[in-house]
């Protein structure tokens, strides 16, 4: 990685909000149709629109670029945002399958590919509060 790497955030190295884009489009897009998917398919309403926008601004936010997501809903509070659904380590593994394959259908730059693919892996670690074992209604 050069200096110039460095000193660039996640989302001017990937391409910035067309790129973003066109990782959420292709996430959802797999979510939709990979049967390995199902379970968190069922879990949003027939029309993924408004999901593929929130997540886009949240993705451009988190990877340092416009504070879209902010300016929009408050502070992202993830956890508390996704107590209202089961998820466990299927879904978890669902759900970062289709963002792997999505990753490399989308963004060139393989290292920023492996630097999201970590943070979202540790962001979706097995024990967290979602997991189904852990989940109190």
């Amino acid at each position: 990685m050069s200096d110039v790497d460095i000193r660039l955030s996640l989302f001017e190295r990937i391409g910035g909000a067309v790129v973003v884009d066109r990782l959420v489009e292709t996430f959802y897009d797999r979510v939709d149709t990979l049967p390995e998917a199902a379970t968190i398919r069922a879990m949003h309403g027939p029309d993924l629109g408004p999901t593929r926008q929130t997540l886009k601004r949240y993705l451009c936010e988190w990877m340092g670029g416009p504070k879209l997501y902010s300016a929009e809903k408050g502070h992202p509070r993830l956890r508390q945002r996704h107590m209202g659904f089961q998820i466990g380590e299927a879904e978890r593994d669902a759900w970062l399958l289709c963002m792997c394959g999505a990753l490399e259908q989308t963004v060139k730059d393989v290292e920023a590919q492996q630097e999201i693919y970590a943070a979202l892996t540790k962001r979706n670690q097995a024990g967290n509060p979602h997991d189904a074992r852990n989940y109190m209604p």
